[in-house]
């Protein structure tokens, strides 16, 4: 193949932010102030005005934020928490590591999210919380009902937020729709600090818990005075400067990416091909793009032959989902059932996206992805 590869993700720092980052190294080496210091404190503040909140909690990854907030809402061993089987494996890892038991729930038909009537359903005597997770950019549509379940029942409710930087419902910011929100900054999300996590609230005492637990338990940073069984969870000056130099980018990083997004509705609505559509009352940073391959096509021989012409179609969001992974086996029940995860889970796909891509190399994707399916009799 002599064209060039087209990547499923790619972080994007421009000449001009690479000599700033230098710059901001240089600073922070000179000061020796090389973790929770000004580039973190100033961090926080430009994410939670990004979100609209009171508080923003710098931590070392987006799993670290989850476990901090679940445990800052006490969990005990009996407490259930409901999350969808279509996450990241972390979502589920964190409320075992807070001590609580995640109940596995299938997902909604349309949007791969949570479903407010299965959330219903699953709610026991033994219930603490709901986690919603934010798929692909887009904020679960259902996230107002599945509140107010939380709000009737005086449960929490967090948000998983690691897709969703800069994304909208209803002109509110995800991260500030439920107790507390969660990102994480890994270097393939839309906005990146190499590695790290954030954590956005306007309730106090979540915030401040947040801060002692993220930093060993201890009462204050200067302090040796451990008040809370804490962890080593802090995020570095220098992946603090990191994100606060993509943070800047976020519109454009989004207005790009909703480019290429339209690209791609416009070619699959022609071929009839099944696609996650954002409802018109949310703005979807499309941090993955999803669409569904017929039932007939094999997902694994897709992928390989657009991958021999050059096209990477990244890791799908999420496969397997949580309730096909073996190290959660033991939190099934006997009638769990996950019909709408099996199906769509298994047929979807994820075409490259990323924040510099062009229309040229969008319109390539389509037409690799046209020619593949059409060999495969899709």
């Amino acid at each position: 193949m002599t064209c060039d590869i087209i990547p499923s993700a790619k972080p994007y720092f421009p000449p001009s932010d690479i000599e700033e980052l230098k710059q901001h190294l240089s600073t922070i080496l000179t000061s020796g102030r090389l973790t929770l210091g000004n580039y973190t404190r100033d961090f926080e503040n430009q994410f939670a005005k990004l979100v609209g909140v009171r508080y923003a909690i710098a931590v070392n990854s987006g799993t670290s934020a989850l476990e901090i907030m679940l445990r800052a809402h006490g969990l005990k061993g009996a407490d259930e928490v409901i999350v969808p089987t279509n996450t990241f494996s972390a979502t589920a890892a964190a409320v075992i590591y807070a001590r609580g038991k995640p109940v596995i729930t299938d997902i909604s038909p349309s949007t791969m999210t949570l479903d407010a009537s299965k959330v219903r359903k699953a709610i026991t005597r033994h219930t603490r919380g709901v986690i919603v997770v934010h798929i692909g950019g887009l904020i679960c549509p259902e996230i107002s009902s599945i509140y107010e379940i939380c709000q009737d029942r005086d449960l929490f409710l967090l948000e998983d937020a690691a897709h969703a930087h800069g994304s909208r419902i209803k002109g509110k910011s995800a991260g500030s729709l439920g107790s507390a929100g969660c990102f994480s900054f890994y270097p393939t999300k839309i906005v990146t600090s190499g590695e790290g996590g954030m954590i956005t609230t306007d309730n106090e005492e979540l915030a401040e818990t947040a801060k002692i637990l993220r930093d060993q338990g201890k009462e204050d940073f200067s302090s040796n005075r451990v008040v809370s069984l804490g962890y080593n969870w802090r995020m570095p000056e220098i992946c603090a400067a990191i994100g606060l130099v993509q943070l800047r980018r976020l519109p454009e990083f989004i207005q790009n990416r909703n480019s290429i997004a339209r690209v791609y509705d416009a070619f699959l609505d022609e071929l009839g091909i099944d696609h996650i559509v954002t409802p018109e009352n949310q703005l979807n940073n499309y941090y993955k793009y999803t669409f569904f391959l017929p039932k007939k096509t094999d997902r694994d021989m897709f992928k390989e032959r657009c991958r021999t012409l050059g096209v990477i179609f990244g890791g799908e969001v999420y496969w397997p989902p949580l309730h096909l992974q073996p190290v959660f086996g033991s939190f099934l029940s006997n009638v769990s059932k996950f019909e709408v995860a099996d199906d769509l889970c298994s047929r979807m796909v994820n075409p490259p996206i990323f924040s510099q891509m062009t229309m040229e190399q969008a319109q390539r994707v389509c037409e690799v992805a046209r020619s593949v399916m059409s060999d495969l009799g899709s």
